[in-house]
C-alpha cells in the first residue's frame, strides 16, 4: 500500500464496516472502542471520504460521556471460537480507558488536516476539550496517567499505568495543543500535563506495570515512545536498534509479543511509523512491503500471520488493521496534507530536547 489508489481501496474496505449510526466496529459482528474507531475515521479522511469520516466523527461526539470519557469494549479480551480461527464479540468487557479517550485529539486534528477543513475545530473542538479534561483528571501526582477512570469510591492512585498507553497519550496531548494553537485556546494546562507525563516516561519507570504484569514483552512498549516523540531522534534510533532482533522477523514484520511466533499487520505498520519518526524511511518502507502477504485483495488486511504454523491467524480483517497500514503508508510516502502529523513532534518540546534514553524494555 503505497499509492492513493491503494489508500482508497483500503477506505472502501473500512467504510463497508460502518454502521448507519456512523460507528465503525472492529469486525462486522461488533466490538467498538473510540481509539480504533478514531483510527478508521482518520483513514477515511486521508482517503478523501469526507462523508464517512464526518459520520464517524459525529458518532464519536455523540457517544462521549458527561465527564469527557467514553466506554469502550475491550477487544483484546474477546475469545476465539472452537476452531481457534474467529473472534466471538459477544458481550465483551468494557472500560473507560484514558488512552482511548485521548486519541480523540489525534483523530480530529488528522481529519482536519486531511480534509483541509478548519471548520472541524468549531464542530468537534468541544469534544476534544472535554476529552482532555477527562485525561487530566486521571493524571497522578507523579505525572503518569492511569489506564482507566476510577470506579465510584476507587482511588485513582491504586490503578495501574501502562507505558505504551501513556506514550500514546503524550502524542494525544500534543495534538490537542496543536488544535489549541489553531483555535486560539489556552493550552497551558495541557502543556504542563504533557511535560509531567514526559518526565514520568523518562524518569519514573516504576510508575508503570505496578500490578506486577511486565508488559515489556509487547512490541508496543518498545516502539511507542519513539513513535509518540518522547525520545530524541538519536535515542529513538538506539531504542529501536536495541529491540530489533527481539521483535522483528526479517521479511515478515513485527511480532506482537516477543516470545510468540505471530507477526501482526497493525504492529508492523506502527513500527514503520516509529522508524519514519526516527529518520529511517528505508526501514519503514521495508516493513510496509513485508505486509504484502497479509493484503486480503479487497483493500483489507488480515490481522496477522502465525509463522510457526504458517497460517493467517486469526482469520479476521479488523477495520482498524487496514486503517493502521493506510496511515503508515500515507505518513511514510507523504501522500496527503498533514501526512507528517503522526511522525513529527512539536518543534519546541523540552522533554524531547532534553534527551536521555527511556528505561530499557
Amino acid at each position: 500500500m503505497s499509492t492513493l489508489t491503494d489508500i482508497r481501496a483500503g477506505a472502501a474496505h473500512i467504510s463497508s464496516f460502518q454502521k448507519p449510526d456512523g460507528s465503525i466496529p472492529w469486525l462486522r459482528a461488533g466490538i467498538w472502542d473510540p481509539w480504533n474507531h478514531g483510527e478508521c475515521v482518520m483513514a477515511l479522511a486521508v482517503a478523501g471520504d469526507e462523508v464517512s469520516a464526518l459520520r464517524g466523527l459525529d458518532h464519536l461526539a455523540a457517544r462521549q460521556e458527561g465527564d469527557g470519557g467514553w466506554t469502550g469494549e475491550l477487544g483484546a479480551g474477546v475469545p476465539l471460537d472452537a476452531d481457534n480461527k474467529h473472534l466471538i464479540p459477544d458481550q465483551p468487557a468494557t472500560a473507560r480507558d484514558t488512552n482511548f479517550a485521548g486519541y480523540a485529539a489525534v483523530t480530529v486534528l488528522r481529519s482536519l488536516l486531511a480534509l483541509d477543513d478548519a471548520r472541524l475545530i468549531d464542530r468537534y473542538g468541544p469534544m476534544v476539550k472535554r476529552a482532555m479534561g477527562f485525561i487530566l483528571s486521571c493524571q497522578t501526582s507523579q505525572g503518569d496517567i492511569v489506564w482507566r477512570a476510577p470506579d465510584a469510591g476507587e482511588l485513582r492512585e491504586n490503578i495501574d499505568s501502562l507505558r505504551a498507553g501513556n506514550a500514546c497519550l503524550y502524542k494525544s496531548l500534543e495534538c490537542a495543543i496543536r488544535l489549541g494553537e489553531l483555535a486560539g485556546w489556552k493550552t497551558g494546562d495541557w502543556r504542563a500535563a504533557r511535560a509531567r507525563l514526559g518526565d514520568a516516561l523518562h524518569d519514573k519507570d516504576w510508575r508503570f506495570d505496578r500490578e506486577g504484569i511486565d508488559r515489556r514483552r509487547y512490541a508496543m512498549d518498545w516502539y511507542y515512545p519513539v513513535l509518540a516523540g518522547v525520545s530524541s531522534l538519536e535515542d529513538g534510533k538506539r531504542r529501536l536498534d536495541a529491540g530489533w532482533s527481539r521483535f522483528v522477523v526479517d521479511g515478515l514484520g513485527c511480532r506482537c509479543v516477543a516470545d510468540e511466533p505471530w507477526v501482526t499487520a497493525a504492529e508492523t505498520a506502527e513500527l514503520a511509523l516509529a522508524c519514519a519518526a526516527a529518520g529511517w524511511p528505508k526501514r519503514a518502507r521495508r516493513l510496509i512491503a513485508d505486509l504484502k502477504p497479509l493484503a486480503a485483495g479487497d483493500g483489507g488486511y488480515w490481522m496477522g500471520w502465525q509463522f510457526a504454523e504458517e497460517v493467517i491467524w486469526p482469520q479476521e480483517q479488523p477495520a482498524w488493521t487496514t486503517a493502521a497500514v493506510m496511515l503508515a503508508a500515507d505518513a511514510i510516502e507523504g501522500l496527503t496534507p498533514g501526512s507528517d502529523l503522526l511522525i513529527t513532534p512539536l518543534p519546541d518540546d523540552p522533554v524531547r530536547r532534553r534527551g536521555g534514553e527511556i528505561p530499557a524494555f
